[in-house]
């Protein structure tokens, strides 16, 4: 199994019980300029929502190319703030569980398959440069990093044990 897979459930099994002992009132907290946690657990369900079809797809064709969305405008449109807050949580935990059994099922050849094609250099975390080659496995691990740093901005640096 790849770290990363554990590094996700362990994320989620962690930050679940400490996401929900905020209240629904400091789950709707914002400053100017950032998102609620709301929004931020909102934003990570539109993030596993749309890289979920792209781990699949990952799977069934040769480059890692995808479309991008807009990620304020999205957060916008569903009115995150007006959500259940626990409904949320439980939403953006049950689905990155489910997105955990498709990375670990994914084959190790099909993850460590260089692919030249691909623009994670304008939809990762951390971007891949263009002209550099890149694998599903690191696009995966990515998303993860992505999880937790949001996660950190929610819960404080130093939420995990």
């Amino acid at each position: 199994m790849q770290n990363y897979v554990a590094e996700l459930r362990m994320a989620v099994e962690q930050a679940t019980p400490l996401l929900l002992k905020l209240s629904p009132a400091e789950a709707r907290q914002s400053t100017p300029g950032k998102w609620s946690p709301c929004q931020i657990i909102g934003h990570l369900i539109d993030s596993a929502a749309n890289n979920h079809r792209r781990f699949v797809l990952g799977q069934l064709q040769e480059d890692l190319h995808f479309p991008g969305y807009a990620q304020e405008d999205w957060v916008r449109v569903q009115r995150y703030d007006e959500a259940s807050w626990e409904e949320l949580v439980t939403l953006w935990k049950y689905y990155n569980l489910h997105l955990a059994r498709v990375m670990e099922t994914a084959p190790e050849e099909t993850l460590t398959k260089l692919r030249t094609r691909h623009n994670l250099h304008e939809i990762a975390w951390k971007a891949v440069p263009v002209e550099e080659p890149t694998t599903l496995g690191y696009f995966m691990n990515d998303y993860v990093g992505h999880l937790k740093n949001h996660l950190r901005q929610i819960l404080g640096p130093d939420w995990e044990t």
